[in-house]
This record gives C-alpha cells, structure tokens and sequence, in this order.
C-alpha cells in the first residue's frame, strides 16, 4: 500500500504496480481520441479519508486494500491494459441503467466482478471461475456463455449487452449483487449483430448437450466468434437456411516512410494481408472511406510530419488523415511494422502464433495510383449527394453485391496496363458471344473460408459451391467461353494474389465438383429421401423429425442408418396401433356425436411426440367397459422435465419405448449426415484456395458481362489503349503523348436516347480553359475524368471513339468546401489538395482543375494559378485548367505548351446562351448576371450589379484604381446582414398564418392550432416525444420540406445532419394521429406549392390522395409578399 500522511488525515490508495503506468507513452495501447483514464479501481476503494482518531475505519480500509491487493497480484500489465480499454470503452455508455450497473464493477479481474457483492465469488470450480477462464483467453470480446435457454455476461461484458444490445439486466438493479445480463438462445443472432455493428467483438461458450451425470456441472466450450464482419456460424450445418455475410473488415495498420503513406489490411478470415506503400495521404483516405475496419492501428512514424513537429495535424500535411482518423477508435504502435501488426491481429483474435498470412499482393511497376478522395467524388465513384453515380451507369440495376464491389474497387484502384488490356479484351468477347452464359453464382470468398474451415458448411452451401464449380466447367466445355475463362485467370489473380495455372485449375475444379457430387444428394428423385410414411402417425411427426437430414447426403452413405429409422418408424405406427386404435373405436361406438367424450391420435409438436389425445375423456370411468385392457394401460404424457404436459395427452408404455427409440435412430441418422458433412468440408479444405479463385473469377465474369451489356445497350465504345512510349501511330508534341476522345459525352446522359451534347477532345498538352457560368466547363471535366478512368480500367468508354494512353494518375480538382475539424478554410484545402496534384504530376498523369484559387483575393489568386500553371507545364502532364480569373492572360508567363480553349456560346434572341461545346480561343464572357436572373435573384439587385460593373469595370482599369468608401461599404455590408433577416422572420410568419388556415380548413372539429417554430440551434421541446407532427423545414437556399413524424427531435436532427441543412429552422404543429398528420402533410404540400411557395419535396404531394385539389378560396390564400 501507498500511504500518504497529511495533518489531520491518512490518504490510502491500493498499491497498483506504479502509477508510472497510468501515465505512459501513448505508443502503447491506448486510443488518442480519448483522454487516459482516472486510476483503474473501485471507487469504494479509491481515495478514500479518514481521521487518524477513527481506528475502525482505518482497520477497514486495510481489510479492503488487502482484498484488492490480492486479486491485483495475479494482473499482468498486459491484463491492466485490457481493464483501461474496457474502461474507455465504458464511458462513453449513457442509459441510466448501464451506469448503475457500471457503479457495481471492480476492475481487479479481467469480468469486473466484485467478490464481495452477491454472486461475485471467483472461486475454482463455479461458473464465474470457469468463464474469467475463458475471458482471459479473448479479453477483448464480449463473453456470452450458454447457460440453459440463455446465454449470460458478467460485470464488464453486461454492461455492454445492457448499452449497446438494449438488454435488461437480470434481476433488475439490485444494489447487493454482480451485473448480469443475457439473452434467449433465439435472439443470439440478433445479439451478436447489435454488438458488432457497434464495433465489439464477441467470443460464444456454449455448453456439452446431452445427459449430465448426477451432482455435476455441464461441460463448456468456446463455439465461435463474431466480429465486424465476420458472424457467427456454429450450428449452420445443421439448419437449412443461409447466413448473410457482410463485407470483410480487416484489422488496418498505418504507417509512414519516405516513399509516403503505407497500409496494411489483414483479413483474419483468409489469413491473409495487403500492403499498399507509397500512397499519398488522399488516397489512404480514400481507402479507409471505403471500407470498413475492425480495428484501426496508427504507427509511431505518423507524429512526424513535413514540418519536423509531432503535433501531427496541426500544420499543413496530415490533416485530412487526421479528420479521418480522429473520429474512430484507434491505437499507437511502435517497432516495424507489418511484424508488430501482425502480432497485434494474433493477440486480438486468439491466433497461435504458429498461425501464417499469406501477401496477396501483386508485384507491378506500372500500376496506376489510386484515385485521391476529391477526384473519387466528384465523379462518383463513391457515392456523393448531387454527383452523378458513376457505377449506376456502369452496372445495370439487376447486378449488385459483389460484382459492384469489384468494380467500384477496380476504379478506386487501376490496374496495370497489362491487366486492363486482359479486361477491355474479355468485355470485347463477352459483348459478341452468341451462346447462352451461366447464371455467375457469387459466393464470398470469406464465407467460403470460414464455413470450410470451421467444417459448418451446410447442404445449401455446398450445393452453391458446386454451382460455381460447373459454371467454370461449363465455359470451359464452351469452344466460344473458354477463351474468356482464359483472359479472365490474370484479372483473378491480381484480385485474390493467387496465382494458378489454367489447365491445374480445371483439374482441381473438376475433382472438387465430383466430391461434392459424391457426397451431396441432388436427385430430388431419389426414393430413400422421402421421410417416413406409416398410416397410424401424423406425417406432419415424420416431416419434423427426418425433414433436418433427409435429402442432405446420397443414401448410399447412410443406408443403415435410414434402414434403422424406417425399423423403428415401423415400430411406433405399430406400437400406437395396438395401444390406441381399439380405445378410439371404443369412444366412436358408445358416445353420442355430439358432446361427449372424443379421441384422437396427435401430434404434440412442442414434446416431438406421438399420443393420444382425449377430450373430455376419464380413463377411470372407462375401465370397465370393452377395450379395458387397453384402457388401463394408459398413463398421463409427461414433458422432457417430468411434468404432466396436460389432462387431455396420454400415452403407455410400449408408446414410449418406441418412440425412444424412433427419436435415437432419427438422431443417429442426423449426427451422421452431420459427420459427412463435416468430412466433406475438410476434404474441401485441402483445395481451398482453388475454391477462392473459382468464386472470384465467377464475380468478376459477373461484373464484366453486366457491364458488356449495359455499355452496348448505352452505345459506348472500346478505347484504344496505349502506353506513353511514342508509336507510329500517336501524334505527340515534343514527346508527350496524347489523348483523342470523339463524340465525348457527359457519362450520366444516355446517349441512346439522344441528350447528350457531344464534344471531341483532342489533347497534347496543358488546355487552359474559359467559358461562361453554366457552360459546361465542370461537366467536361468530370466527363474526360471518368472517360479516362474507364479507359485505363479496361471499360467501354460514352463517346463514339477513344484514344487513350495510360496514365499513372488521374486527378480531378474541383469545388472545396472549409474544414472547420481542422481548422482550414475552402482556400487552405484548395492550397493541400493543389499542392498534392503539383507535387505528384509527371508527364504521364492527367491533371484537371475547376476554377483554381476562386477562394481568394482576385489578384492574388491569378498570380497563384499562373505559378501552378507554369508548374503543370513543365511536367509536362496533360489536363485541363479552367478558370475566370481573365487577369491570367496578362500575366508574364514562361509556359510553352499551354492551349486556349473555351466552352462556346451563341446569341439567340438578343440574348446570350451557352452551347456547351469545346472551342478554341479565350472566352471573356462570364454570363454572371444572366445566370443570377435565371437563378431567381431579385431584380433590383441584379440593376443594381450591372451598375455597379459599368461604373467601375468598363473603364481602363491600368488609369483609374476603384477605392471603394469604407463607411459606405460597411453600412451597406450592416443592410446586406440585416435585410435576410427581416425577410425570413416575415416569410416565417407569412408561413405560419397559411399552415394555420390551410390546416384549419381540414379539421373536421374546430380545434385551436398553434404553429410554433423552432429556430436554427434550437430543439423540440419534450412535449412532442410521442405526439404526431406535422413540420415544414425552412432550407438555407430558402425552399420548404414538408414531412410529417412521430419523433420530432430525432427527424430534426436528422435533417440537419445533412450537408448544407445545419442552418435549418422548424414549423410545426402537433395533431392527433399518425394518420391526421399524413393527410395535412399532403394538403400542406399541394396548397403551399399552389400559393407559390417552393418545395424540395413536391413530389411527395402525390404519394396520397389528399390536398391534390384547391380547397382554399381565393380570399383564404395568405399573400408572400
């Protein structure tokens, strides 16, 4: 113990190895997110004062340090930082009663228990005993243990079933005993997939079924695991129903060298890793957008930026990454990185470490960098609000799941060349075969691997793995598929890092198939599949029984096990015959029809037994009529437990027997099924990684010849593929190479259906491109983007011809919005994501920039773009600069290869209109006020503009420099801020008087309707829990939502966890009833829209049939202005 004396007090704390612990380096394991913890004790134990007079209370301190100190011994330092991950983990729980719960641990043993509560004892040989044992196996995963009909946590792990699982705790929340908590064996799944999609880990004990012997506990063993992305699957082989398999999360370790970031994926389901090296930090971001990870460890190196300081984020490179990083769970480590990484996968999962991993990466020099985050988005890539969705258009509809997947990660990541002229070369033969193709059956590779290797593969499963296997076979028994399957082998490898060669590979899928074939029955005709039939059972008793493992394996492996359940089948229809039949015909010949006695042989499905069943029937009344004998064998149907079930359900003895021993050859036949079931996944096993490469391989067929079908039925063409060396047939400038794209069209048109506006671009160098607002300079931007992307992926490209080089990085700059997170404004991060494209560009890469520097002083700015400009030039890179900063082309620049472009317009009508069309030159024409008219943008103000620019830019801007007056300026910037303000507080009560009218007009009863507001940092207050509202949402670009809600607090935040919504105010009204409030919602729709209000969801007015008619007269309708 450390004591501390003071003047009038003693000071104990329990001695915990040394408090230097609490304060060490955060390289160890814990998360910089969250501040290190308080001391890891008890509160009933910590700091505790007392006077030096008070012996009692000294002497009882002493008691319970000792107590603490004890079981502290036996604490590594590895189990003390698993208490303080717990811990964390622990605050940032919220319900009441999770902190009640969380009030009782004490944090002396890896459960939390406190064995001076009730049920808190940890002595060998008990339940606590045996599942500390097993916590300290996996002691970061939630224990679930079996226990009967219901799987139970202690301490630690009930709090989280409490918090993250929305389970009750056992016996309330009584003050005297452990926390416990737990499920019913039927809501495991659900259990498990609540607490994985809160990010926990889960470790299941389940117990030896079968008879236990007299005064002994039952048998425990750990069946499983769930994780985040990885379910749990005991018990699957035995059950007829399929198991969903989410996308695997891998444990994802970060690091930084000098070739740049490195990541590091390992899959513990396919024991297996990936290491990508030399990232820029937009691409690692990118990576961890689009997936998911278990758990996320960042490495030493990564404190060390550019600018020599380890307060990483703070300046300039490192602060995307940390926006990222900063809002998940993470943990530092040190030492070399994949080894220590490694390690940390083993510890977390419980891995021997005999256990091996095996690289799937694919060596390759000339591979494309991944997409940064910005370019990613803006042609979507990865699905963004506003962007047109660049995979809708690649896929079909119909094809989802995994192909999608392929494809979106094939994007994000460019093969080599070598690969994408494999992938344009297959989708070519696939858009012309003329034979019918196989379904593509798409099993996940990490399903595949834990069913197989856990031996839970069921019937369902197998029959799907030889599906895969005879489509395989199937194209290549095909003279026009085999070819395909050929071109496809390359493409599989690079995905799964398994390199197999061709003619092996048909071999083993063809040995694969007949073992599965061997085993699993799929003649539906076999006769020896059908369940039991006999005249005197219910066939519904048969069906339950044999239904488990009839039809699941050939029955020539199981012939004497059906043999012996047919026997005993045989038995029981006998047994019931004699015992029963003659006391029914008995009842059926002396009763009256109706109201008397009835008797009947029945199923009891909840007992799985055959009885008789008697209504109204009184064996001792009976027995001394005909059929007494019978009678008198009759003796009440007991449960498994030995309680009489009921006073309707009889049976005898003979009854019993025979079913004892139809239920033990029922049995024995299902644990054999079971067996070779088993057999046959480890058999399987020794060709696993055939069976990866076969499902891969059929998904990625999948997601080409979707998209061979959706690019013809699009009218889309094949590039022309090329490296960057200069051949006779490419046209280069000073060595550069070049790309000609004709008839391009933006990708989200349908070319078919003839919208699109085409343009040829036909690019050797650096275009410095103008044009009008709205003329289409962002769109061609993203539409050479994307065509580029598709090009270099091996896809069909939306233009009517294509040549393209391949490019070792595409990169597309647009719009850039602030990071309040990191502090930057929309400039700064223009400046990062500038300085990445500046800093990567070679004279292989394609650099497309929108609009550079228009978030800064103008004059500045241009100067700025011209150095990057110049900068681009000398790399000698292709791609396009748009800008409207016009000063650009006075300023001296030394760029040698720069193009003039510009986005057409014409004049129609006296008026000027873009034609969206790529010509040459300079277009000095902005359309700026056109634009804000056509926008809706008051006309005065628009006046007021044009005035403004003729009296200040249509003169010699090199004689006359415009000061503006600063007392003026300022008071007009006062009216700019104040004006918005009146004008919405008024539009607020205009709107509120028309609510209130048009609403009134619908109740059937006159109630007073109160429309209050809610303002822009303002919630609902507590009276609307539970009430149905109707509610109008004030958007910042000044249009309305109307919706309707019974948790108004929750669809408010909802809406303003949106981008561009944080600012939104509230109108609502409470009414009685969900279904009052859905007919106000339309009528508010279709009456505001008809006074001219305007609506971001109008088309929600259709949806009922409600308020699509004026009901308003004219005098009723509430003026705007």
């Amino acid at each position: 113990m450390h004591w501390v004396a003071t003047r009038n007090a003693v000071v104990s704390f329990p001695k915990w190895r040394s408090f230097a612990f609490l304060f060490r380096s955060p390289f160890g394991t814990f998360s910089s997110s969250l501040k290190p913890s308080p001391l890891l004790l008890n509160t009933r134990y910590s700091e505790r004062t007392y006077c030096l007079g008070d012996r009692k209370a000294v002497k009882g301190i002493t008691t319970a340090s000792k107590r603490v100190n004890k079981s502290s011994d036996v604490l590594s330092d590895k189990d003390l930082s698993h208490l303080l991950w717990w811990k964390e983990r622990l605050q940032t729980c919220k319900k009441p009663s999770t902190l009640q719960l969380i009030e009782r641990l004490m944090y002396t043993n890896l459960l939390g228990l406190d064995p001076s509560l009730r049920n808190g004892s940890l002595k060998d040989g008990n339940l606590n005993g045996e599942m500390l044992q097993f916590k300290s196996r996996f002691p970061r995963e939630v224990l679930l243990c079996r226990v009967g009909d219901f799987y139970e946590a202690l301490g630690i792990d009930a709090c989280i079933l409490v918090e993250f699982a929305g389970l009750n705790p056992f016996g309330g929340l009584r003050t005297d005993s452990v926390p416990k908590a737990g499920c019913p064996v039927v809501n495991l799944r659900q259990t498990l997939d609540d607490l994985t999609r809160n990010g926990f880990s889960v470790c299941i004990v389940e117990e030896v079924q079968g008879p236990t012997p007299a005064r002994s506990r039952k048998g425990r063993f750990i069946s499983g695991h769930a994780h985040p992305g990885s379910p749990y699957v005991y018990g699957l082989v035995g059950v007829d129903h399929d198991l969903d398999f989410p996308e695997p999360m891998p444990v994802v370790g970060i690091s930084r060298s000098a070739r740049g970031y490195c990541m590091i994926s390992i899959f513990e389901t396919m024991k297996a890793y990936s290491l990508d090296d030399g990232l820029t930090e937009e691409a690692l971001v990118t990576k961890l957008r689009t997936r998911r990870c278990h758990h996320l460890f960042l490495h030493a190196s990564l404190r060390h930026n550019a600018s020599g300081t380890c307060r990483w984020g703070e300046f300039g490179e490192g602060g995307l990454l940390w926006g990222e990083c900063s809002g998940r769970n993470f943990e530092w480590f040190e030492g070399d990185t994949l080894s220590e990484l490694l390690l940390k996968v083993k510890d977390v999962y419980g891995l021997d470490d005999k256990v091996s991993f095996r690289n799937v990466n694919v060596p390759s020099e000339n591979r494309p960098r991944p997409l940064h985050l910005g370019t990613a988005t803006q042609i979507g890539a990865l699905p963004t609000e506003g962007i047109p969705c660049l995979l809708k258009v690649l896929l079909p509809s119909t094809c989802s799941g995994l192909p999608s997947l392929y494809v979106r990660d094939l994007l994000l990541n460019p093969p080599p060349y070598d690969i994408a002229l494999k992938i344009q070369e297959t989708c070519k033969l696939m858009s012309t075969v003329t034979c019918s193709i196989p379904e593509f059956t798409c099993v996940s590779s990490a399903k595949l691997v834990k069913l197989l290797e856990q031996r839970e593969a069921n019937y369902i499963e197998f029959c799907r793995i030889k599906n895969v296997l005879d489509e395989v076979l199937h194209m290549h028994r095909h003279a026009e598929l085999v070819e395909i399957l050929k071109l496809l082998m390359e493409p599989t490898w690079v995905a799964t890092g398994l390199k197999i060669d061709f003619e092996t590979f048909v071999n083993e899928c063809h040995w694969a198939s007949d073992s599965i074939g061997e085993m699993i029955s799929l003649d539906d005709d076999e006769s020896h599949q059908n369940v039991s039939k006999c005249a005197n059972v219910p066939h519904e008793f048969f069906h339950d029984m044999e239904s488990s493992w009839r039809g699941r394996v050939k029955g020539i492996h199981i012939e004497e096990e059906i043999n012996q359940v047919e026997k005993s089948a045989e038995a029981l229809s006998l047994a019931v015959a004699e015992d029963f039949h003659p006391i029914i015909s008995r009842i059926r010949a002396t009763t009256a029809s109706i109201g008397g006695p009835k008797g009947e042989i029945a199923y009891a499905r909840e007992h799985e037994s055959v009885w008789f069943k008697g209504k109204r029937f009184i064996p001792s009344i009976w027995a001394g009529t005909a059929g007494e004998d019978q009678i008198k064998q009759l003796k009440p149907a007991l449960d498994s437990k030995g309680k009489k079930v009921g006073e309707e359900w009889f049976t005898t003895q003979k009854v019993e027997v025979a079913l004892v021993r139809y239920h033990e050859a029922s049995e024995n036949a299902n644990a054999r099924v079971l067996e070779l079931l088993r057999e046959l996944s480890t058999k399987l096993q020794t060709k696993i990684n055939v069976l990866v490469f076969a499902s891969m391989l059929l998904v990625i067929a999948k997601a080409l010849f979707a998209h061979a079908c959706e690019g013809r039925r699009r009218k889309w063409v094949f590039p022309t593929l090329v490296t960057f060396k200069t051949d006779e047939g490419a046209k280069a400038l000073d060595g550069v190479a070049r790309m000609k794209l004709t008839g391009l069209s933006p990708y989200w048109f349908d070319v078919a259906s003839g919208t699109a506006v085409q343009n040829t671009v036909d690019m050797q160098s650096l275009f410095l491109l103008t044009g009008p607002n709205g003329g289409g300079k962002s769109s061609l931007l993203r539409s050479i983007c994307a065509a580029a992307l598709l090009g270099i992926c091996g896809f069909m490209v939306p233009a009517e011809s294509a040549y393209i080089p391949h490019f070792d990085a595409i990169m597309l700059h647009m719009k850039s919005y602030d990071s309040p997170v990191d502090g930057k404004s929309s400039f700064q991060v223009e400046m990062s994501e500038i300085r990445s494209i500046v800093s990567q560009a070679t004279s292989r890469s394609l650099v497309l920039i929108d609009e550079i520097c228009r978030g800064t002083e103008t004059a500045k700015g241009t100067c700025i773009a011209g150095s990057v400009i110049e900068s681009l030039d000398t790399s000698g890179c292709l791609g396009i600069v748009s800008t409207h900063l016009h000063g650009i082309f006075s300023l001296p620049l030394t760029a040698k290869n720069i193009t003039y472009k510009a986005m057409g317009a014409e004049n129609v009508e006296g008026q000027t209109k873009p034609t969206w069309k790529l010509t040459d030159g300079v277009c000095r024409e902005s359309l700026a006020f056109e634009t804000a008219k056509r926008e809706g943008v008051p006309e005065t103000i628009i006046q007021r503009a044009e005035a403004l620019y003729l009296s200040v830019y249509a003169k010699d801007a090199s004689s006359e420099v415009f000061k503006p007056n600063k007392t003026e300026t300022s008071s007009n910037r006062d009216q700019q801020i104040r004006r918005p303000v009146t004008s919405e507080r008024t539009l607020e009560k205009d709107l509120a008087k028309a609510i209130i009218k048009i609403c009134g007009k619908k109740m059937i009863e006159p109630i007073a309707l109160e429309c209050l507001s809610i303002g822009a940092r303002e919630l609902p207050p507590p009276s609307t829990v539970g009430s149905s509202c109707v509610y109008v949402m004030l958007r910042p670009d000044k249009k309305l939502y109307i919706g309707q809600t019974d948790n108004l607090e929750g669809r408010i935040r909802a809406h303003r966890g949106k981008e561009g919504l944080q600012g939104s105010s509230f109108l609502y009204l409470v009414v009685q009833g969900k279904s009052m409030a859905c007919q106000l919602e339309t009528l508010l729709i279709n009456q505001l829209h008809e006074q001219g209000y305007s609506l971001a969801n109008l088309a929600d007015g259709k949806h009922r049939n409600f308020g699509t008619s004026s009901s308003l007269t004219t005098s009723d309708i509430v003026s705007i202005s």
